[in-house]
């Protein structure tokens, strides 16, 4: 019995995790816009794309923030509710406008490098992600976009602001992978200013929105 009731005081404690299920819906549409071939790509290009230079050191940046989502979004899980819901929500919501777009205006890169100036293990990180990520569904990215919405929740977290090395070593980690999808050639330009503007129509309605609501109930007579 005893068991019985660990249980349930852990489904309750946690039952935010009904939120995860998104993961149902994302995974299986993104194969499918990855994997589809009948449609015409139609192709992002910014010419201060050719003015960047490919480096393959940034594969690490870039790699690491698959990390950085993940332990973002487990800290708010385990440890702040209502900032696991707003961060929940800005990721879903931005997330889902991806999948609309890109189904709706196929759009695809031409900026791989065809050769590479150096043979070395980050050149080989390079090959692999080019293999297994096709240059398709890149508008806006979602690697500058969930940087962002991470970002966002830290600063807002008064837990993390306790603890500013790990809010400032957050942002120097963002701003290192927003600038690994251009170096490494994995978006244009264009998709990282399309994801900041993504983050400023969806931040007044997941953030600022509540901060107001939040106020005016504090100055509300008890």
């Amino acid at each position: 019995m005893k068991a019985i009731e660990r249980i349930k005081k852990l489904i309750k404690r946690y039952r935010h995790a009904w939120v995860l299920l998104y993961g149902l819906i994302y995974i299986p549409w993104f194969i499918y816009l990855e994997r589809r071939t009948n449609v015409h790509h139609f192709l992002i290009h910014s010419p201060v794309d050719d003015y960047i230079p490919f480096v393959e050191y940034f594969i690490v940046p870039y790699l690491l923030w698959f990390a950085f989502v993940a332990v973002a979004a487990g800290y708010f899980f385990f440890t702040d509710t209502k900032g696991f819901y707003r961060l929940s929500a800005f990721l879903i919501a931005g997330m889902t406008f991806f999948l609309f777009l890109c189904t709706v205006f196929p759009n695809g890169l031409n900026l791989r490098p065809t050769s590479f100036v150096r043979d070395n293990i980050f050149v080989d990180l390079v090959r692999y992600i080019y293999r297994t990520d096709t240059p398709t569904n890149v508008l806006p990215s979602i690697h500058v976009f969930n940087s962002i919405g991470v970002c966002i929740a830290i600063w807002h977290s008064s837990a993390l602001k306790k603890h500013r090395w790990i809010q400032y070593g957050s942002y120097v980690l963002a701003l290192l992978i927003i600038l690994s999808t251009v170096f490494l050639k994995q978006h244009s330009v264009t998709d990282v200013i399309a994801a900041f503007v993504l983050a400023c129509v969806i931040y007044p309605f997941v953030y600022a929105a509540q901060e107001k609501k939040a106020a005016k109930l504090s100055h509300q007579p008890i």
